[in-house]
């Protein structure tokens, strides 16, 4: 449980505005959908993807890092690491297990013979959308294990799209129905109050001497 008179001490260290863009930018978090990374090998691909989730309210990120490992690009991801839970994974399988035991249903986005097209996507369900290597695109064992896949109709001579555009386009057209739906898409209480004191930590200076001076004085 969050001490809420230890998050309201916290909140007394920002601005006024501040706070209240928390509280504006949480009404608008989700974690209805999520979305996967596998291998991505360009580093600014998953610093963009991660910043496409922060934009379009998508609170959890997962990287997989079987074969590339790299530290997100903070120029890229313009902030969003502070802001986006990040899961990285070393294996294409035990973040399978771990995301399928969260109650997502795993979209493979590439093309199909049983794939459906963005416009038809059923957005009630609980999805993660895995988005695959630049060149060979998602591993076999995620397609063997995708419960669905997801295509973005093309009509031109370029027959696929970068990861990171990819992965805007679809988050901006499943998240606006999902806001217009009968569907309870946002955080929790409790999810809420933990991100607020969460993002207090991430933005107040000496963070821990303020809970240590804070607890000595109670």
């Amino acid at each position: 449980m969050i001490d809420i008179k230890l998050l309201q001490h916290l909140e007394g260290y920002l601005t006024e505005r501040r706070v209240e863009k928390f509280a504006k930018v949480l009404s608008q978090r989700t974690k209805h959908f999520t979305v996967a990374t596998e291998d991505v090998y360009q580093l600014h691909n998953t610093s963009a993807v991660m910043r496409s989730c922060d934009v379009f309210g998508i609170q959890e990120l997962h990287i997989i890092e079987e074969q590339n490992s790299k530290d997100i690009d903070r120029e890229i991801a313009m902030g969003a690491q502070k802001w986006v839970d990040l899961n990285r994974y070393h294996s294409v399988k035990e973040a399978l297990k771990d995301i399928k035991n969260k109650g997502y249903q795993i979209v493979a986005t590439t093309p199909h013979k049983n794939d459906s097209v963005l416009a038809d996507f059923d957005i009630t369900k609980k999805s993660c959308f895995f988005f695959g290597r630049e060149t060979e695109g998602l591993s076999q064992e995620v397609i063997d294990e995708a419960d669905c896949f997801l295509k973005i109709p093309m009509v031109g001579f370029t027959e696929s799209l970068n990861i990171s555009v990819s992965a805007a386009i679809i988050l901006q057209d499943v998240t606006t129905k999902l806001k217009t739906s009968d569907v309870t898409w946002e955080l929790t209480q409790e999810e809420q109050l933990e991100k607020r004191l969460d993002w207090c930590k991430k933005t107040i200076k000496s963070y821990e001497q303020v809970i240590e001076r804070f607890y000595e004085d109670k």
